[in-house]
Formats: C-alpha cells, structure tokens, sequence
C-alpha cells in the first residue's frame, strides 16, 4: 500500500536533474509486479534540455528513467544524469 500512495505523489511531478536541469514530468511509473517496486519513470521530456536528445524514447516520445538513477523525491524528483549514460 505505501507503494501505492509513492507512486501516486511522484505522478505528474517535475524531474530535475541533479545540476539543476529541466529534464521533464512525470507521466506514469512502471512497477515489477511480482516485487511490487518502482522500475523505471516515465517521463515527458523537456524539449528544451539538449541532454534528453540523447536518450532513446519509446514510440510515443517518452523516456523510460530507471528509478536506480532517482536522488530525491520531494516537490521535484532529482535524477543522477550520469547514471542515465
């Protein structure tokens, strides 16, 4: 249940990397469902941020954020942007 009611307050919130880039929102969250944990983030990139150009996105523009590369959930969510290479 406390799985549940994290991933429904990081839904929708902004994702900063941790030198204090725009990198997106939060859109959805893919959770194992046999552990019941957090997998990955997905998000809705900036278009501005010339780093997610980097990544690979999925087929309907989004970018799949391993939750291992998550620092900090509070009014952001701050992302390591290394672990993302």
């Amino acid at each position: 249940m406390a799985r549940y009611l994290l991933g429904k307050q990081i839904s929708g919130r902004k994702v900063i990397t941790n030198d204090g880039e725009d990198f997106g929102r939060v859109v959805d969250l893919a959770i194992n469902e046999i552990t019941g944990e957090i997998e990955h983030l997905i998000v809705d990139p900036n278009p501005d941020n010339p780093f997610e150009a980097k990544l690979e996105k999925d087929e309907e523009g989004y970018l799949e954020i391993p939750y291992r590369s998550v620092v900090a959930v509070g009014d952001y969510v701050i992302i390591e942007k290394k672990a993302l290479l």
